[in-house]
């Protein structure tokens, strides 16, 4: 990544951050910005010093609400870039913690594939929590697809080739 890529993303998060401190603000709560570039892609996190009850609120079940302001703070960015954006956004580490259940789900289903011979496939999944699971069956050695529509899209392990 050159200098001008990772000038042009930290930018990026620069204008997201803007936007959520905005919204932190009206919403009355507390929560610090952490900016930083991953994988090429900007990330916002909004984390919190204490207890994080409030920042969870933002998260929602499932987090159905995260999702939502990450596509307003792409929106930010767009509104100010005129560039489509992949920022990821996470709050009080939820990103976190359900890459690292994915993952140990991701495990299970790669150690049933190898023992069974057959394809095993997962529940439906977001696209960045498929993108998780075909990571760590990559790094597994195996290979895996992503099938069906949104909502119902989901990962498929597929076994050992022979």
């Amino acid at each position: 990544m050159t200098e001008q890529d990772k000038a042009g993303l930290e930018a990026e998060g620069d204008i997201a951050a803007d936007f959520l401190e905005e919204l932190l603000d009206i919403l009355d709560m507390d929560g610090d910005i952490d900016i930083s570039v991953e994988a090429g892609r900007a990330k916002v996190a909004v984390v919190s010093e204490g207890p994080n009850q409030d920042l969870k609120r933002l998260v929602g079940p499932d987090g159905e609400v995260l999702d939502a302001l990450q596509d307003l703070a792409r929106l930010a960015v767009q509104s100010d870039t005129g560039q489509l954006s992949r920022l990821m956004l996470d709050v009080a580490d939820f990103r976190a913690g359900r890459r690292e259940r994915l993952a140990e789900q991701a495990r299970e289903a790669i150690a049933e594939a190898k023992e069974s011979g057959q394809k095993v496939a997962l529940p439906p999944m977001n696209a960045f929590e498929r993108k998780v699971v075909h990571d760590v069956v990559l790094e597994a050695g195996l290979s895996s697809e992503s099938e069906g529509e949104d909502p119902q899209r989901h990962v498929v392990v597929l076994p050992a080739q022979s």
